[in-house]
C-alpha cells in the first residue's frame, strides 16, 4: 500500500502523475520528480498550443533542441522545458500576464535543475538553440502567418520528423539514458 503524503504538509493542492505519484506544482522537491513522468506528460504536450497543422510534442521539440547543443548542454537542453510537464505548456505570448508564473516555473526549473545535478539558469547556448528551432517550427508546422513573427533568432535548418505522442516518448527517455547513463 502507497503512503500518501497529508496535504497540510505542503503548500498548494497536488497532481497525480503518469506513474501515480503525488506532485505539487507550487511546492516541489526533487525527490518529487520522475523523468518517466517528464517523458511521457511532453510527449502528450503539443507545441504552439495545439495551433499547429499537425500534432508536434513538447518532447520532440526538446528532443531537437538537446540534439543541436554542444555535448556539454544537452542533458539541461533536453530538460530545458521539463516544468511543462507539470505546469502545462502555456504560449510564449501569455506568460508575461499570468500573474507569480514566471516565479512558479522558475522554482520548478530550479527543483529539476537540483534532481538531475543541473546548472541553472539554463545556458545562453541552449536559448539560442530553442530560439532557432522555434523559427523552423514555425515554417514547418504553422499556416501561412497574417503578420510577421517577432523571432529572436534566425532558424537553424532542422528538419522536424512529426512523431507520435509514443515515439517522441521513447526517443525523449532513450536521449535522457544515453546523456546520463540513467535508466528511464
Amino acid at each position: 500500500m502507497r503512503h500518501l503524503v497529508n496535504i497540510t504538509e505542503r503548500r498548494g493542492d497536488w497532481l497525480q502523475t503518469f506513474t501515480g505519484k503525488q506532485f505539487w506544482p507550487l511546492d516541489p522537491h526533487p525527490d518529487d520528480i520522475d523523468i518517466r513522468d517528464i517523458a511521457h506528460a511532453l510527449a502528450n504536450t503539443c507545441r504552439f498550443n495545439g495551433h499547429c497543422l499537425r500534432f508536434y510534442s513538447v518532447a520532440e521539440h526538446s528532443v531537437a533542441v538537446a540534439e543541436n547543443v554542444p555535448l556539454e548542454h544537452r542533458l539541461t537542453a533536453l530538460l530545458h522545458d521539463a516544468a511543462e510537464a507539470y505546469l502545462a505548456d502555456v504560449p510564449r505570448p501569455v506568460k508575461p500576464y499570468l500573474s507569480g508564473y514566471k516565479d512558479i516555473e522558475r522554482q520548478l526549473d530550479e527543483c529539476i535543475a537540483e534532481k538531475f545535478g543541473l546548472a541553472y539558469p539554463w545556458p545562453d547556448a541552449v536559448h539560442e538553440v530553442d530560439n532557432r528551432i522555434l523559427a523552423d517550427e514555425q515554417v514547418q508546422l504553422m499556416t501561412i502567418a497574417p503578420a510577421e513573427w517577432a523571432l529572436p533568432r534566425p532558424p537553424l535548418g532542422v528538419d522536424l520528423p512529426h512523431w507520435s505522442p509514443r515515439e517522441a516518448e521513447v526517443a525523449f527517455a532513450c536521449m535522457y539514458e544515453k546523456l546520463s547513463g540513467v535508466s528511464a
